[in-house]
This record gives structure tokens, C-alpha cells and sequence, in this order.
């Protein structure tokens, strides 16, 4: 694998990581630890970076819960589904599910949420590069995937994730998801 496919990964990877649970600590401090630059990522990393080292573990789940999960439902649905079409589990995630499986790529019986939840996406993306499903896969098979099930709704969630009343600690987050987007959509573009 190339350094930069090595970099793709690892972003997507991190990124799926803060939202599919509440961080732990293991996570707080990898991300503490984190440098930025003077790019708008490397930015969004230092910032990041000094709001995790204020953060504690208990506040970090408290900002998952009001923004994700909430009394009856959190501040943002981070579904595909709900993003296209206003409702869960609806043709979105269907087309997805096909899509796994032609890639090979199963769901995990220890996780409960519908696979369009944007950590499953992102964790699937990190898996195509690295080849956590097989070889890796190519760039035509990545850029499919990535145009099916990410761009069509991924940036309108992580731009919203930025503005959330609830958010602090996630505004950076939501800022790394949607760079992160603006980036592989443009190398995708250059590849054609």
C-alpha cells in the first residue's frame, strides 16, 4: 500500500472510530497526541487535539449521547437512509447491502445499528483501501462505492455535524469528515 492510501485509510479509520461509540480514553489520548499543520485538516487535527486534552471521557459520551442518541432520538440521524429519502432503513441502505455483498463485506453481528450509519461507511472505505475484505481494492471499485453510499449524502451530515448545538468536541470531527471528503473526491476526479 502506498503512504498516502496508508493516510486514507487511517482518516476514515479514526473518523469511524469517534462515531460509532462514545470515545474512550485509548482514543482521547491517540487523539491528544495528534499534530496539525497549517493546512485546513492539519488545522482541524490541532483543534482537535487541545479540545481533547481539556475533555474527559464522561463529558466526550455525554456530547455522543445529546448529539447521536438523545432521550428519544439525538441531535443528528447519521444515516444514509435518513439523509436521502427523511426515513430509516429505506431504499438507500438496500442498494448498500447489495453492494456489500458483491464486495464482500458482512455485517458484524456485535453492532446493531443499520450499516448505512456513517462510522459503517467510513469503516467500510478504510477496509477497501487497506483490503480488510480481501486485496485492496481498486480505485475504480473504491470510487464507486465512495460515489454510491458517501458523497450523495456524507458531506451534507458532517457539514451539519460542524454547526450542532451539542457539539464542541465533535465540531472539529465533523470539520476532518467533510475535508476528508473534499480530498477524495478530488484525487477521485483527478483519476479519471
Amino acid at each position: 500500500m502506498s503512504e498516502e492510501d496508508i493516510l486514507r485509510a487511517h482518516y476514515y479509520g479514526f473518523v469511524a472510530r469517534f462515531l460509532a461509540s462514545p470515545p474512550d480514553k485509548e482514543l482521547l489520548d491517540i487523539a491528544a497526541r495528534m499534530t496539525g499543520d497549517d493546512t485546513p485538516l492539519g488545522t482541524a487535527i490541532g483543534i482537535l487535539a487541545k479540545l481533547v486534552a481539556q475533555t474527559t471521557v464522561e463529558a466526550a459520551r455525554e456530547e455522543y449521547t445529546a448529539l447521536f442518541i438523545g432521550l428519544n432520538r439525538g441531535e443528528l440521524m447519521p444515516y444514509g437512509s435518513y439523509y436521502l429519502t427523511g426515513f430509516l432503513h429505506e431504499k438507500p441502505l438496500a442498494h448498500l447491502r447489495a453492494d456489500m455483498a458483491t464486495l464482500g463485506i458482512a455485517r458484524s453481528q456485535d453492532v446493531k445499528e443499520p450499516e448505512d450509519h456513517i462510522a459503517a461507511l467510513c469503516e467500510m472505505m478504510a477496509g477497501l483501501i487497506a483490503g480488510s475484505f480481501g486485496e485492496p481494492a481498486d480505485l475504480a471499485t473504491q470510487k464507486q462505492f465512495f460515489d454510491r453510499h458517501i458523497l450523495s449524502w456524507a458531506g451534507r451530515f458532517f457539514a451539519d455535524l460542524e454547526r450542532a448545538q451539542a457539539a464542541t468536541l465533535y465540531q472539529p470531527i465533523g470539520t476532518i469528515g467533510r475535508l476528508l471528503l473534499d480530498i477524495e473526491q478530488t484525487a477521485f476526479a483527478m483519476e479519471e
